[in-house]
């Protein structure tokens, strides 16, 4: 009787050894399974956020410069730029805050001010680059092209052609991807040295100019962007943003004709104006647009320049005001 009261209290004592090891991987389990859904929900908030972002680009179609104009237009003092513009680039849109954008009364054009227009195209060369330049060559005109890094033939061709035919090379950046070049200064600077000794080897040249992608004072970066104009400053770098745009970086389908309109209504509004252009593989409107728009510069008499140590800096963020 007593043996069989000794297996019974053994038994009873595994018994509650099972539950409790049971109970232990059941609470372990369920931390487990709590900490794996407060991960996924931190990862969720990310993707939100970025596609919060995206959402944001997307709905706007409208660049930067037509929103500066309705300010200037509407009077010059007490200007206040607090909303911010969508901006679309040829990969991606890049959200622009434009507080104080453009607010420089020097630059407004007079009744008898001379006219100076600089034509930038951004993000080639492309398969439209050479038509691009021979239009421009059609009427003796100098541009300046902001290009990106690429390795194949036809691009080294191109950028030997750019500087060859007296035009302006600047740097827009090697990858142009956002999430890389502004992801730290390390990043920019990794970034901005490839691009500079890849132009240098292929055209000799050594690029001091760059503009960078979604400007001065886009709200992309992950880094404060006074980070990377610092570091331009220090290599004695100048960098260009644009006061008139022609509109073919945004999601709307302009024509050529319409291109044309947006750049001839605004250029008449500075004393120099850095005129914003794309030249990649999807901007065919763009090269139809060119010819027309040099005759209508022309015909106004603008003078049709490339950028080069004398250009009046036009600059969303000031670089001089960046210590």
């Amino acid at each position: 009787m007593e043996e069989k009261s000794q297996v019974n209290l053994k038994e009873q004592r595994d018994r509650r050894k099972r539950i409790n090891r049971m109970k232990k991987g059941l609470i372990s389990f369920i931390g487990i399974w709590m900490f794996v859904c407060m991960l996924l929900c931190v990862i969720l908030m990310v993707k939100v956020s970025s596609l919060e972002k995206k959402v944001a680009l997307l709905v706007s179609d409208e660049t930067i410069t037509k929103q500066v104009d309705e300010k200037v237009a509407g009077g010059n003092e007490g200007l206040s730029y607090n909303s911010t513009e969508a901006m679309k680039s040829t990969d991606e849109q890049v959200v622009m805050n434009i507080a104080g954008v453009i607010n420089d009364t020097e630059n407004l054009a007079g009744e008898n001010d001379e006219l100076k227009v600089y034509l930038t195209f951004d993000d080639g060369p492309s398969d439209n680059t050479a038509a691009i330049l021979d239009t421009l060559a059609k009427y003796n005109v100098k541009a300046t092209f902001f290009v990106v890094g690429k390795q194949d033939d036809e691009s080294k061709a191109m950028y030997q052609r750019i500087v060859n035919e007296g035009h302006t090379l600047g740097m827009h950046s090697y990858s142009h991807k956002y999430s890389v070049i502004y992801d730290s200064l390390d990043a920019f600077e990794t970034d901005f040295n490839e691009i500079q000794s890849y132009l240098y080897d292929v055209t000799g040249r050594e690029c001091r100019l760059y503009r960078f992608p979604g400007g001065s004072s886009n709200q992309v970066s992950n880094t404060d962007m006074t980070e990377f104009i610092k570091f331009l400053n220090e290599e004695q770098v100048t960098y260009f943003d644009w006061n008139v745009s022609s509109g073919d970086a945004t999601s709307q389908a302009y024509t050529a004709d319409e291109l044309v309109n947006n750049v001839m209504s605004d250029v008449v509004k500075y004393k120099t104006s850095v005129v914003l252009m794309h030249d990649s593989n999807t901007k065919g409107t763009t090269v139809e647009a060119l010819g027309p728009m040099i005759e209508a510069l022309q015909g106004m008499g603008a003078q049709i320049l490339p950028i080069d140590d004398n250009t009046t800096l036009v600059q969303h963020v000031k670089a001089e005001n960046v210590e």
